[in-house]
């Protein structure tokens, strides 16, 4: 097996022993490159089929072409798709124009918690990667959460040879990272190679392109003639501009992702 394959075989494998644990299961979906190809992977994990629910958290700031892609690729590959929004917090003003903190406080982190709390998910899937920011790098493949959704990144379960903590107690859940072994390169040379849609907002326009997408506020383009896949890997190959770069809840305040994500952020 090549490289690619090798991941991908990791990722089916962590997909399947977190659903074969934890039948009520749902994954999240962002819509974005990793999230995505997580999707495909979860499809192929299951022969085509994604055998429970996948939830998008809705701040109601994503792009345009965001939401024209989730509905298409939802329709297309069938799923079941939940759409979940903190509407509390958006009637009382919450957005990014009251700190990214706390707009990412309101409308992603309490929001995921009403949906675990309403639909009584034991398990969730997300598409993170240790290489995307330090704080992820913490991270484990099967990853606990108290009954307050926090997370103790100084108390986290050996992962050696391929055995994963898998149990917790009633009051938590577990989040899940298939693709924590994955680097930004990795996914789309991926992408390239299975041929997988991403949302167009990647690809440069008038020399400018998304690296990271998330909400429209919050997210900024990238210096870039990258138009197609082959030339994003290319470009990626050389640079030394950070993935995030433009993700401006990485920039507001030191340490802000470490506390976003003690909080429960994905």
């Amino acid at each position: 097996m090549d490289r690619l394959d090798e991941l991908e075989a990791r990722s089916v494998y962590v997909i399947r022993e977190a659903y074969a644990k934890y039948r009520n299961v749902a994954m999240l979906w962002s819509v974005g490159k990793d999230s995505t190809t997580l999707l495909w992977l979860v499809r192929k994990a299951f022969f085509g089929e994604v055998p429970f629910p996948v939830v998008h958290l809705d701040t109601s700031y994503k792009f345009a072409e965001m939401y024209e892609f989730r509905d298409r690729i939802a329709k297309e590959w069938g799923l079941d798709l939940i759409v979940v929004r903190n509407e509390e917090a958006l009637k009382s003003g919450a957005g990014p124009g009251k700190g990214k903190l706390d707009c990412c406080t309101k409308l992603k982190t309490d929001a995921l918690k009403q949906g675990i709390d309403r639909l009584g998910f034991k398990a969730v899937l997300l598409g993170i990667r240790r290489d995307e920011h330090g704080i992820r790098a913490k991270e484990r493949y099967f990853s606990p959460r108290d009954k307050d959704f926090s997370w103790n990144y100084k108390d986290q379960p050996p992962e050696i040879w391929g055995q994963f903590t898998v149990k917790a107690d009633d009051e938590t859940h577990i989040r899940v990272h298939p693709i924590l072994h994955w680097t930004e390169l990795d996914v789309w040379r991926y992408v390239r190679r299975e041929g997988l849609p991403v949302v167009k907002l990647y690809f440069a326009r008038g020399g400018k392109r998304y690296r990271s997408i998330g909400c429209q506020p919050c997210t900024s383009p990238i210096d870039s003639d990258a138009s197609t896949v082959d030339e994003i890997i290319s470009e990626l190959e050389t640079t030394r501009v950070g993935e995030r770069s433009g993700r401006a809840q990485d920039k507001e305040q030191a340490y802000m992702m470490q506390k976003l994500r003690l909080l429960g952020y994905m």
